[in-house]
């Protein structure tokens, strides 16, 4: 994946339905103060208004109006009408990651920005990379994606089903064309930073999705595929697994440095102590003798 843009560049993405009604909604009420009827005049004479998405009702009425719409949705919800969006399968994949092996370059959140939305742009990217000046290693870096939980509070909080389970794979994702942009999902999120983000060009709630929806990428992602982050990391800190790990942040967190890592001459162990070439030796005497173990077992 490549692109030219930079962050300082403006946006370049098809303008969604929204957006362009967003605009008209604009146009109508907020500049200058032209009133509802100038939005129906610029319409033209006969011509049908544009349908009002959830967005535009929250973003239009005020805050008390958003209060009494997204109250309304979320008694509903708690009313039991909700019921089938907070249960469902288990996700088929998990990504894993090395804190201490990554090297903070932001690769994995670029990729990932320009899979989903074709452009670089680190205030989109849904894997987030962290970095403390201040701190010493191993704690001067960290590295942030969606746990894909069991039971996703972020799914439980939303009023209006945006935020859900996809039925083929598993994977808790949002359909942003019914998002309404309470950032319910985002508070709900247990973890710190929240796994859910706000996406501050179209404006709606965003997440991992392991690549399962990513229009500027000709690969197919998803549970079953390949992930973007995964793929670009120079450091191979990123790891895809089926396998669902403990649930809490230790879960997510494994050590991914491997001969690649130590042929660096970087140190293997957590304190980063333990010599590298003298990690990388002992690690190639253990996998020659498995494999006389194998051998002898084979021949027996």
């Amino acid at each position: 994946m490549t692109n030219s843009r930079t962050d300082g560049d403006a946006p370049v993405m098809p303008r969604r339905d929204s957006e362009r009604q967003d605009q008209a909604r604009q146009d109508a009420c907020g500049r200058g103060g032209a009133g509802r009827g100038a939005g129906r005049a610029a319409e033209g004479p006969g011509e049908p208004r544009s349908s009002v998405t959830r967005r535009e009702v929250i973003g239009g009425i005020g805050l008390a109006g958003a209060g009494a719409v997204v109250g309304a949705a979320v008694a509903g919800a708690l009313s039991g009408n909700n019921s089938e969006r907070v249960t469902g399968k288990k996700s088929d994949g998990y990504l894993l990651v090395d804190t201490k092996k990554c090297a903070g370059c932001r690769t994995c959140m670029l990729a990932c920005s320009l899979a989903h939305y074709g452009q670089t742009s680190l205030s989109l990217a849904r894997i987030q990379v962290r970095s403390d000046a201040f701190a010493t290693f191993p704690d001067d870096i960290a590295q942030s994606q969606c746990h894909q939980c069991p039971y996703p509070s972020c799914v439980a909080a939303c009023p209006v089903g945006a935020m859900h389970i996809d039925a083929g794979t598993g994977v808790r994702t949002v359909d942003v064309d019914k998002c309404i942009g309470c950032e319910r999902c985002i508070a709900a999120c247990p973890y710190t930073p929240s796994r859910v983000q706000w996406n501050p060009v179209e404006r709606h709630a965003q997440k991992c999705d392991l690549c399962l929806d990513t229009p500027y990428w000709d690969e197919e992602g998803g549970a079953h595929g390949k992930q973007a982050c995964v793929e670009a990391c120079p450091m191979q800190a990123i790891a895809f697994t089926s396998e669902m790990p403990v649930q809490d942040e230790s879960g997510y967190e494994v050590n991914l440095r491997n001969e690649h890592y130590l042929s660096l001459g970087l140190p293997a162990d957590d304190d980063a102590k333990v010599c590298a070439l003298q990690a990388l030796t002992q690690s190639r005497i253990a996998t020659a003798a498995a494999n006389q173990e194998a051998a002898a077992a084979t021949a027996s």
